[in-house]
């Protein structure tokens, strides 16, 4: 990241390597007090990633380090475009297929690699912008674009509406991409009233965090009902404050299990958040949150609902 921004010419608000290294991640061990101090690591990251060679780096980057590190070999990218093209000035097509070259980069040099793009819409985007992001997944879904998402801060911290990207989500999942939804990973009342919206109106294949369904039965009972699995990243919760501590993440484990859940382990980013999916595996078992035969299990089931190689892409 910071060769890319010198390469580029970006001017960095500081000339301090290990300062910029505390910039773009959550070097705090005590974590971000919000979830809007995530997004401003975000913003930084964003900006420097934000030209054709830029990106294609980062995505072939990623995956080989992904592997070597960690032998990852099923392994989702998802990246905002509309993000990284500097406000219109950056054209999106260029864009998206420098993240494919990089991604055409990657599996000649790992063959043993199954990897894919998820493009994101984002919850401040209007609704033309987010469909924008719809379309162009579906152009380039023959590319190695393997399904759409949703992330983003609140505008206002107001309760989100994910009823206004229903139409999104139908085009994308008749078009045979996969359809994940970040939401329920913290806002209480809210957090949990945009959960059940998403479970009952856009019936997602999976949901990112999803995690304040442990407090509520019926909910779970729902999630499990329509067959759908939330992907987890329990550094990430700890680190957000979405979670309180080890006890807050062995209950809502607890709880996912005996309500029969679907539930993968995720990163949520492992070199902004200092970590590996290997660490995530290690924290929970080390709590009790999961015994060895589950955590065995949650790992194929990350393999098992990939969005890469299990689509039939739309005819033409």
């Amino acid at each position: 990241m910071w060769s890319l921004a010198h390469e580029q010419g970006i001017a960095l608000p500081t000339r301090d390597f290990w300062e910029f290294d505390r910039m773009v991640t959550v070097s705090d061990p005590r974590g971000v007090p919000d979830l809007d101090s995530l997004d401003r690591i975000y913003h930084l990251t964003e900006l420097i990633q934000s030209s054709p060679i830029a990106v294609e780096r980062s995505v072939h980057a990623a995956i080989g380090g992904a592997y070597r590190s960690q032998q990852i070999t099923t392994l989702e990218l998802r990246f905002n475009p509309m993000k990284r093209n500097r406000g219109g000035e950056r054209d999106l097509d260029h864009i998206i297929l420098a993240a494919i070259r990089g991604l055409d980069r990657a599996s000649l040099e790992y063959p043993q690699v199954r990897a894919g793009l998820i493009l994101m819409m984002d919850r401040t985007f209007t609704v033309d912008q987010n469909m924008v992001v719809v379309e162009k997944a579906i152009r380039y879904q023959s590319r190695g674009v393997v399904g759409v998402d949703i992330a983003g801060p609140r505008p206002s911290g107001a309760r989100w509406d994910y009823t206004q990207i229903r139409e999104h989500v139908e085009l994308a999942r008749d078009a045979g991409l996969g359809v994940t939804i970040h939401v329920g990973e913290e806002g209480g009342a809210h957090g949990v009233e945009e959960l059940g919206e998403v479970v009952d109106t856009l019936k997602p294949d999976r949901i990112g965090h999803g995690i304040l369904a442990a407090r509520d039965p019926e909910l779970m009972a729902a999630i499990r009902g329509a067959d759908i699995t939330l992907e987890v990243c329990p550094t990430s919760n700890l680190l957000t404050k979405a979670l309180a501590g080890d006890d807050e993440v062995r209950e809502t484990f607890r709880a996912l299990i005996d309500h029969g859940v679907p539930f993968t382990i995720a990163t949520d980013g492992p070199e902004m958040m200092r970590t590996h999916l290997r660490d995530e595996f290690e924290l929970l078992l080390r709590i009790g949150a999961l015994t060895e035969d589950e955590a065995v299990a949650a790992n194929y089931r990350g393999h098992d609902v990939s969005f890469i190689g299990s689509r039939t892409p739309a005819r033409a």
